[in-house]
Order: C-alpha cells, then sequence, then structure tokens
C-alpha cells in the first residue's frame, strides 16, 4: 500500500494509537497533518515538523479551530486524501440511571463531536477533490449495552451509526467511509490500570493501524459502510 503523494489527516495523533496510525502511513510514503490538542503532546511523540510532517493542535469540539487545521492542511499539502478520526475517549462509570450530565457531555463531546467537527471541514473538500477515505474509530464494545459503561458504549455505538449514514451519503461521491470496533488495546495505560490482565490478548496498536491503513488505500475501494472487529484474542 503505497500512500506517497496523498495527504493523510490524523486526529488524536499524540496518542498511543494515532502515533502507530500516523507511523503506518508515514512509512508509506504520506504527507501527514498531524492533530492533538497541545503542540508540545505532538512534538514528543513525533517530533519537529519536517516537509512531509504538519503539526497542528487544535481543539476539535471547535468548529472553528477545525476550520483552520483543514486551511493550513491545504495550504501545506494542497489536497486531503484520508482522515482518520482517532481522537476518543474511554471512562467507565455508574448506573445509567446515575451517570452525571457532565460524564454523558464528555464523552459525546471527544468520541461524538470531533468526528461530526472534522466530517463538516473535510467532507466538502473530498467531495470537491472526487473522493477520498474516512475510517473511525468506534469500540467492539458499542455492539450492545454494558453495565457502568452506559454513555461510552452510547457514544460509541453513534460512531458506528454515523459511519453507516455517512457511507450511504457519499459513496456515490468516491468516499469510502468505514470504522475499527476494536477490544482493549494494549497500551502502558492499559496495562498500568490492569496489572493482573494478560495483555497478549489485547489488541495492538499497530495492528488497528493495519486495518486503518487498509481501509484507506485503494485495495479497500469496493468497502463502504463496514464495523470491522479488532478483537486480538479477547
Amino acid at each position: 500500500m503505497d500512500f506517497t503523494g496523498r495527504t493523510v489527516v490524523v486526529t488524536g495523533a499524540a496518542g498511543n494509537l494515532g502515533s502507530a496510525v500516523a507511523q503506518a502511513f508515514g512509512a508509506r510514503g504520506a504527507s501527514l497533518v498531524l492533530v492533538d490538542v497541545s503542540r508540545e503532546g505532538l512534538e514528543a511523540a513525533h517530533g519537529a515538523e519536517s516537509e512531509r510532517r504538519l503539526l497542528v493542535p487544535a481543539d476539535l469540539v471547535d468548529q472553528a479551530a477545525v476550520d483552520a487545521m483543514v486551511a493550513a492542511a491545504l495550504a501545506r499539502f494542497g489536497r486531503i486524501d484520508v482522515l482518520c478520526n482517532i481522537a476518543g475517549g474511554f471512562a467507565m462509570g455508574s448506573a445509567v440511571h446515575e451517570t452525571d450530565d457532565a460524564t454523558w457531555e464528555s464523552l459525546f463531546a471527544i468520541n461524538v463531536r470531533t468526528l461530526l467537527r472534522t466530517a463538516r471541514a473535510v467532507v466538502p473538500v473530498m467531495i470537491d477533490a472526487g473522493g477520498g477515505r474516512i475510517v473511525n474509530v468506534g469500540a467492539f464494545a458499542a455492539q450492545k449495552g454494558v453495565a457502568r459503561m452506559g454513555a461510552y458504549v452510547a457514544s460509541k455505538s453513534v460512531v458506528i451509526r454515523l459511519t453507516e449514514t455517512m457511507s450511504a451519503e457519499l459513496r456515490e461521491q468516491g468516499i469510502n467511509v468505514n470504522c475499527v470496533l476494536p477490544t482493549i488495546i494494549d497500551t502502558p495505560q492499559n496495562r498500568a490500570a490492569m496489572p493482573d490482565a494478560d495483555p497478549s490478548r489485547w489488541v495492538s496498536p499497530r495492528d488497528i493501524a493495519a486495518a486503518i491503513l487498509f481501509l484507506s488505500s485503494d485495495d479497500a475501494r469496493a468497502i463502504h459502510g463496514a464495523a470491522l472487529p479488532l478483537t486480538g484474542l479477547v
């Protein structure tokens, strides 16, 4: 899979999964627009900007900030071929009837509104260019209700339904929209939080990145609206 000459936007690029996705695309020749909340976090994960790497600190809940990010990407590279919506968050909670508004609002902001903001800014660019690829990150757990995870499951379930809806709306315009559904991701944070678990059964960021690369490639041109489970050995 060769992405030379293509521009890939990765949100949540300073995180474990975002870093793996960015590295995978970069190794295959892509120009990268790496987005996260702070330049310091982006530089810590990826180093300084380069000819093929643009670092953009942005609050993805702020439409003006997202619009400015897209404008910067177009000014530098002239095109956006792939959008990877990696930004997101997880939180266990209390029972649904005990979950406060702040928890609901926080998880829907980071998991849903970030996707909506980037779609609003990037999709018109892809339509004008005649096509593109969008890959969202849902969650395997979002396929059914889970006790004490109501807000998280609900927000990630919305990601799946939005993926399907956007696919139905955009496939005739040459834009493939799909999502991946990972289980527990093998990260240092998850290992620290679950010291008695067996991380060899989790899914690695590298393996998720490989799936995202495939869905972003020409080989996946016939795939629309898919929600791909990535379960490791869980």
